[in-house]
């Protein structure tokens, strides 16, 4: 049996080769290109033959080996309108063939596969997304875009342009590195789609349970209808507003940017330290806190 492997680790073991061969500076990273190349090299006798886009119906991406698996196959949605989004993709697939190809023949991934922010590392659309953001953001090369710099959609879509990802990938990518807590939340028609609360703000209590549950957002919220987009897309506010348990004398730091590519609007929340540790249980699962394997979507989360 074939020991799994750790998918940071192999992203990780990739960029290094990347930057021997092409130097630091070297994103966006064509994937596609790697995909094929890297797999010939390292496993001749199952490469990956093609990659390439298609109008597919009901999914995002496929990797699929043929009848002897002496070749493997990626497919993306060709009609997604973001390169990003498809740069992902490819390298959500490119993770599955990496990790897991010896599991079984066919992976069909639909828009709540791809980039869902779930924590449950065992499940292996997780862990082919965090081969993926590991891959095309490296965190070493992340740190330096936004280190000594007040965290700003404008920074975040800085970072997304040289990575080439959507503006949601970069968000997400920069909660796992946030000094304190932060929470990336997705929101159309006045409802949230998904939440992604990094390990400081789960611990606290700071998250929102949306797959189990239709949340509204907050009626003061910068992304709620009732504020018409006409303010400040940046404001700071009492904590309580968005998370009731936080002390009265908290607050947070919220800005929103519209992706309006992808119809919905984004919201990210900053907190300071927490002054108390919500009531629950370290081996609890918080399978609440996870963009919604809906659509998470929006670019879902997209990239770019």
């Amino acid at each position: 049996m074939t020991d799994a492997k750790k998918p940071m680790a192999e992203a990780n073991r990739i960029s290094s080769m990347l930057n021997t061969v092409l130097g630091a500076d070297r994103f966006p990273v064509k994937v596609d290109e790697l995909a094929l190349e890297y797999s010939r090299q390292c496993f001749s006798d199952s490469p990956i033959d093609k990659v390439q886009g298609e109008d597919l119906d009901g999914f995002d991406g496929l990797l699929k080996a043929n009848k002897s698996r002496s070749k493997w196959l990626v497919l993306y949605n060709s009609a997604t309108p973001s390169e990003g989004r498809k740069r992902f993709t490819i390298a959500h697939e490119f993770g599955h063939y990496i990790l897991h190809r010896h599991q079984q023949d066919i992976f069909e991934c639909g828009d709540g596969d791809i980039e869902t922010g779930d924590n449950n590392e065992r499940d292996i659309e997780a862990e082919a997304d965090l081969f993926a953001s590991t891959l095309l953001m490296p965190l070493d090369d992340f740190r330096r875009q936004v280190d000594g710099q007040p965290i700003s959609f404008d920074l975040l879509g800085h970072c997304a342009d040289r990575y080439g990802v959507s503006l949601t990938a970069a968000a997400l990518r920069w909660t796992e590195i946030a000094p304190k807590r932060a929470v990336l939340v997705a929101s159309r028609d006045d409802h949230m789609l998904w939440a992604k609360s990094n390990k400081a703000a789960l611990k606290s209590g700071a998250y929102f349970a949306t797959r189990r549950n239709t949340i509204e957002l907050p009626g003061d919220a910068l992304a709620h209808s009732n504020n018409g987009w006409a303010g400040s897309q940046q404001q700071t506010a009492r904590a309580q507003l968005w998370f009731p348990r936080e002390p009265e004398s908290m607050q947070v730091n919220e800005m929103i940017r519209v992706a309006g590519q992808y119809d919905y609007t984004l919201t990210l929340l900053l907190l300071p330290e927490a002054e108390w540790q919500g009531a629950r249980h370290y081996d609890e699962k918080p399978e609440e806190d996870t963009y919604d394997r809906f659509i998470r979507n929006g670019q879902y989360p997209v990239r770019k």
